[in-house]
């Protein structure tokens, strides 16, 4: 039976990619800080199915701790997805001696451990955000990324570099993920999607920074999930693959269809441009459709209808963050 430890397994992502390996048969380690970032019991409900599961096991530590993160690696592990991470572009402008530290140094500790116990196959969560203000649309794999705009994005172009070391000396086989903002159940209450649905609802304003002509490709945590597991099962050489839906749209455009799937208008607060935002973000996955047969599915309509209704049920949306 196959092992795999998943970094950052209680969080948003970690947490559906943890279900999806158990649910395939896999035994499962889960690594996760339980960062105050947001209210660690969002992420103790995050993990509730995986815990009642005879395959899974929780580790609770730092990734910057190597002697935790070396009892767990030692256990006979046969593949990591490193999810753990500082995330957010604007709280990294504030606090970028953290973000490094976490993001980079992290890393290292954990590709290390992956190192010393030989284990060949690493996934490394990296993100849309290293193409910052790329002219060219949609982005490729093969375009420059030597020009982040905030302090997150350098951290994980910094990753993927310390990745791509650890293949050429040790000739681990690393695959890098660049995921397109991703949203669904249990996505994180700071991120736009989330807070405009709660602000929506209790019929306050929602702060949109700039003139809302800002684009993003919005990704469904389903299709990522199946992104990440095509990558796991094909991870082998040095690889980096978009992961997005590869449909940008406008924020103008995200906060009308927000309304359409709660039945409510939203009051909109117009604030100024945030330093770090980049413009837009679009995702050329034909790389990702030749090589792991990654193919999105869910539309936008279909997929906040799916978050509102789970907003809805866990009662998210009456209360205050």
């Amino acid at each position: 039976m196959e092992h795999v430890v998943v970094t950052g397994a209680a969080g948003f992502i970690g947490s559906h990619v943890c279900e999806a390996l158990l649910a395939s048969g896999r035994q499962v380690t889960g690594l996760d800080s339980f960062d105050s970032f947001y209210d660690p019991a969002i992420k103790q409900r995050n993990l509730e199915g995986c815990l009642k599961h005879a395959r899974f096991a929780l580790s609770t530590g730092d990734i910057r701790d190597n002697v935790m993160v070396d009892q767990v690696m030692r256990r006979k592990v046969d593949a990591i997805i490193h999810l753990a991470a500082r995330a957010g572009v604007r709280p990294s402008i504030e606090q970028p001696l953290l973000y490094q530290d976490v993001n980079v140094n992290g890393t290292a500790v954990v590709l290390e451990a992956a190192r010393k116990y030989g284990i060949r196959r690493f996934l490394f969560a990296s993100s849309s955000s290293v193409y910052g203000n790329n002219e060219k649309v949609p982005f490729t794999e093969s375009d420059n990324v030597d020009f982040p705009i905030s302090p997150y994005a350098a951290t994980k172009k910094a990753g993927e570099l310390l990745c791509h070391t650890y293949h050429h000396l040790f000739h681990m086989h690393i695959t890098c993920l660049r995921f397109f903002t991703v949203y669904g159940p249990r996505q994180r209450p700071d991120l736009a999607i989330h807070k405009f649905a709660r602000l929506i609802e209790q019929g306050e304003p929602i702060p949109v920074f700039g003139d809302g002509s800002m684009m993003r490709d919005y990704t469904y945590i389903d299709d990522i999930v199946c992104g990440v597991r095509a990558s796991l099962e094909r991870c082998k050489g040095y690889h980096v693959y978009n992961l997005g839906n590869s449909n940008p749209i406008s924020l103008s455009d995200l906060v009308v269809a927000l309304e359409n799937a709660l039945g409510k208008k939203a009051i909109i607060q117009r604030m100024s441009a945030q330093p770090g935002d980049v413009e837009q973000t679009y995702a050329d996955i034909r790389l990702a459709k030749e090589e792991l047969g990654y193919d999105p599915k869910t539309a936008l309509r279909v997929g906040l209808a799916s978050f509102v209704s789970w907003l809805r049920r866990e009662g998210i949306l009456e209360k205050a963050f």
